[in-house]
């Protein structure tokens, strides 16, 4: 349950990134470019993540590597089409 919350909060994000560039840019160039600073913010938000399980909840790396992955791929992926689709309607 909580690994499905983090993607959910992290496509929330992401959406709220997306907006930003809206409102600072109102461009779909800027858009995307706000799509693609999500990406290092979110790793840092998932890697915090991945440190809490490790270093209060006594999970090993090794179990939370892979809920790592999953939890940044899924916002990842969506940001990185979502950029794309906005870079080619600029």
């Amino acid at each position: 349950m909580h690994i499905a919350m983090v993607m959910i909060g992290g496509l929330i994000q992401l959406g709220v990134f997306v907006i930003f560039g809206w409102h600072w840019g109102t461009t779909p160039a800027a858009m995307a470019m706000a799509a693609k600073l999500f990406l290092p913010v979110w790793l840092v938000v998932v890697a915090v993540n991945m440190w809490v399980g490790v270093a209060h909840a006594g999970y090993s790396v090794k179990d939370e590597l892979p809920i790592l992955l999953a939890n940044f791929l899924v916002p990842g992926v969506v940001a990185v089409i979502a950029a794309w689709q906005l870079s080619r309607a600029a």
